[in-house]
């Protein structure tokens, strides 16, 4: 199944790290109404996979794909009608993360906002634990 296309990852500032009570992936609002609205065109697929490769010029880069169904060691993240399903090698580097959605006039992309990264490199895509 082809990939949803690119996803950005910002290193937060301030050096807390946050450990999630719930959820190891928080949803903003903006990327539930964007899921929603991709669940919509594909009706097979139950919800969106969020997966790393090693990739880039700092390591490591977070894929997205749909997901027809729960892998056995998914993580299921549950919010507002929607799933998102972390692949197991992906969950350590999720920690505490929130996936946002944003449009510009130049780009449209799923956006990680993510405590845990030590840097990143310039373009974004990819990132460093």
């Amino acid at each position: 199944m082809a990939a949803l296309g690119r996803a950005t990852v910002r290193a937060m500032k301030g050096g807390k790290r946050m450990i999630p009570s719930r959820a190891a992936l928080v949803l903003t609002q903006s990327a539930v109404t964007k899921i929603k609205s991709l669940m919509q065109s594909e009706p097979e697929v139950i919800g969106l996979r969020v997966g790393v490769k090693t990739r880039g010029c700092n390591g490591l880069t977070y894929t997205l794909d749909y997901a027809k169904e729960k892998a056995k060691f998914d993580e299921e993240v549950k919010q507002d009608g929607v799933h998102v399903f972390i692949d197991s090698k992906a969950q350590l580097t999720l920690l505490g993360t929130e996936m946002d959605y944003i449009e510009s006039k130049l780009t449209s992309e799923f956006v990680f906002n993510n405590p845990n990264i030590k840097g990143t490199c310039g373009c974004g895509e990819s990132f460093n634990l």
